[in-house]
């Protein structure tokens, strides 16, 4: 018998979120019921502690030896092999898909294509390039904080997407057979207390206005949100991955604006 979401327990859900959204074995100790693989987006910031808090001890530890510089391009490294470059592939179909499609069946057709193009590669390029370069930019222990909140708080922020859109494809057609449920108030609640903390504890730290960390991204997200409606009518993974890698380097832009103007 097929076990329902509403019979699976929440900590296997919780642990097909961090069996789906990394690489690392947590399937070798338990294998949670299939129905769990649909609400792994509610655990998505949960995530982000695991490949955020990695990336920032890295950063950190790896500075006091080495160039920062080498520093962080081995944190990006070291979050790539954490989640087999899960995001970065999706971002690379939606640079493709978007960048090359110019109709709804084209876009899908183009993003569920194994190949990357030329959108794809640049894209990923320039994301990459962005993503260094802002974290270069801080000092390391700063960065090491700046990676937990920025990692976190884009995956709260990104879930939204399936809440505020349908699935573009149908469960067949999706890459992990699986289509995300749309969740309510409590599982709501439950990724702001997910996302938030992290980034709540770096504004403070670092004494930034919280309106403006708060309110870019979330602008980033929603101006994103509009491009994928007028485009598909409807999101796909792809979309979820790419939306949280650039709400994230949204982020890290933003506080390098910061310090560039007010520096530490």
């Amino acid at each position: 018998m097929q076990t329902s979401i509403d019979q699976t327990r929440w900590y296997d859900r919780i642990w097909a979120a961090f069996i789906f959204f990394t690489r690392l074995p947590f399937w070798r100790l338990h294998q949670p019921p299939k129905a769990c693989y649909a609400t792994v987006v509610e655990h998505w910031p949960l995530t982000g502690w695991l490949t955020g808090g990695t990336m920032g001890l890295v950063i950190y530890f790896a500075s006091l030896v080495m160039p920062v510089t080498v520093a962080v391009l081995l944190a990006i490294v070291v979050r790539l092999l954490i989640t087999g470059a899960l995001h970065e592939d999706g971002l690379a179909d939606f640079f493709d898909g978007f960048g090359g499609g110019n109709s709804r069946l084209r876009i899908l057709e183009i993003m569920k294509d194994a190949h990357i193009g030329t959108y794809g590669i640049l894209g990923l390029v320039f994301y990459e390039l962005l993503l260094a370069a802002s974290l270069i930019s801080l000092p390391p222990y700063y960065a090491a904080f700046m990676v937990v909140a920025g990692d976190t708080y884009a995956r709260m922020i990104s879930a939204q997407l399936i809440l505020m859109m349908p699935y573009a494809r149908n469960e067949d057609e999706a890459k992990a057979r699986t289509v995300y449920r749309k969740f309510g108030p409590w599982q709501g609640l439950s990724l702001a207390l997910q996302g938030l903390p992290p980034m709540l504890f770096f504004i403070w730290m670092m004494g930034l206005d919280w309106q403006v960390m708060i309110f870019i991204p979330a602008l980033v997200f929603y101006m994103l949100y509009l491009l994928i409606w007028k485009k598909l009518r409807g999101y796909t993974g792809d979309c979820c991955g790419a939306v949280c890698l650039l709400v994230e380097l949204s982020v890290y832009l933003t506080v390098c604006a910061i310090n560039y103007m007010n520096p530490l």
